[in-house]
């Protein structure tokens, strides 16, 4: 079963273009099979795989060979986990300047394309990212009726066009349509995952998942083998998620020593483990504006890190769930994300920077029964020309401004 990604549409627009294509993400998030699904429907395409050890010798050993098997009569050339290709970049840089094809590569590392292809291709390629599904993209895999139903909603709230509400209306909460997305939060948005049924099958696919990381990007890239320090520094963030960043905390946890400890937090951020978001400030005396949060690229992923399958109302962390639901939607729809604390501990989750340049906050609520907090009170006296919204499970009436959990 094919589930059309948002990404596609993009990668169409510019297969006619001359950059050669980089799609980049964890794996088991997509890449291949929505490339795939790309390349049957053109003519004159062919697709090649690194994880071949027999194709890969042909590319770096005999590239003239190489190019006489799958360049010379196509059109289009995919190439499937190109990381493993250590001399890929200076190649393609050869075929690309002589060579007269449409070039698509994949990799499950940006740390790895980086090092191994993109510094040799700097003008003549284009990156994109690719994540585990958006909640979008969950619903059309689960029940498209739902997927109708949510852009109804996202219509008629117009959460990031309108910064007035044209409404007073309390949105309505569809109970099946907030099931999955509580399904959604629990197991993430693997696309295997999303597609498995049985939900003790979902919990081992997750913890497969992570395992094969650490085989695949943790020892064949960074060639550890006391990746345990890196076990430890993950299940750290699991547990600080939401939360500033404590480095001398996160050392004495994992063991690595703050210069290795930046340098393994860029590892994971480099391969779609983690985001970190910077605080949004003006003042630096007033306002926090160094330590970071980090933020799981997928929910399922973390509640798989911490063995924590739990429903909604048996978790202790349940807030915490719902704000890293809500920051990886944001950053699975490439909104610059933040945000805001001062030095006396106000806090507000999210400050989103639109690209129609507007720029908003959100704060996310389990139970919303009062809009007006320290907190909200604060960041208005800093930024009295920025609107508050807010994502909530269960709402008090008579509450504008606020949201469906999934609405975003």
């Amino acid at each position: 079963m094919y589930i059309k990604r948002n990404l596609e549409d993009t990668i169409l627009q510019y297969l006619n273009a001359p950059e050669i294509i980089a799609i980049v993400g964890a794996r088991q998030s997509g890449k291949t099979t929505m490339v795939q699904h790309i390349i049957e429907r053109l003519d004159l395409a062919v697709s090649v795989s690194f994880d071949d050890q027999d194709i890969l010798g042909m590319f770096e050993n005999r590239t003239k060979d190489f190019i006489a098997t799958y360049i010379k009569g196509n059109k289009y050339l995919f190439i499937d986990e190109f990381q493993y290709a250590k001399n890929g970049g200076k190649i393609l840089k050869k075929i690309y300047d002589t060579e007269k094809i449409k070039i698509i590569i994949s990799g499950s590392s940006v740390a790895d394309l980086t090092i191994h292809a993109i510094r040799y291709l700097v003008g003549r390629i284009l990156i994109f990212d690719i994540y585990p599904f958006n909640f979008e993209e969950f619903l059309l895999a689960k029940d498209e009726n739902y997927l109708k139903l949510l852009k109804e909603y996202k219509k008629k709230l117009d959460i990031f066009n309108a910064i007035d509400l044209k409404t007073s209306e309390q949105p309505l909460i569809d109970p099946t349509l907030q099931a999955y997305y509580e399904e959604y939060l629990i197991f993430g948005g693997y696309p295997r995952v999303v597609l498995e049924k049985n939900f003790e099958f979902k919990k081992n696919l997750l913890k497969n998942i992570y395992n094969t990381y650490f085989l695949r990007e943790v020892r064949d890239v960074l060639g550890l083998i006391d990746d345990y320090k890196l076990n430890k520094l993950i299940k750290g963030l699991a547990l600080q998620v939401g939360n500033l960043m404590e480095y001398i905390e996160l050392s004495n946890l994992s063991g690595y020593s703050y210069p290795s400890l930046k340098k393994y937090l860029n590892f994971l951020e480099k391969t779609y483990i983690c985001r970190f978001i910077k605080p949004f400030y003006k003042n630096k005396r007033t306002e926090v504006v160094k330590n970071p949060k980090a933020y799981f690229l997928d929910t399922g992923l973390r509640n798989a890190v911490l063995n924590d399958f739990r429903m909604l109302t048996e978790r202790v962390d349940k807030g915490v769930l719902l704000e890293n639901g809500l920051a990886m939607q944001f950053i699975k729809s490439e909104i610059e994300l933040h945000f805001w604390r001062d030095k006396k501990k106000n806090e507000l989750d999210f400050i989103l920077l639109l690209k129609d340049g507007n720029i908003i906050g959100i704060e996310s609520k389990s139970y919303l029964k009062n809009i007006e907090t320290y907190s909200t009170k604060a960041f208005n006296r800093f930024y009295p020309n920025i609107k508050i919204y807010f994502s909530f499970v269960t709402i008090d009436k008579n509450i504008k401004n606020a949201y469906p959990i999934y609405a975003f």
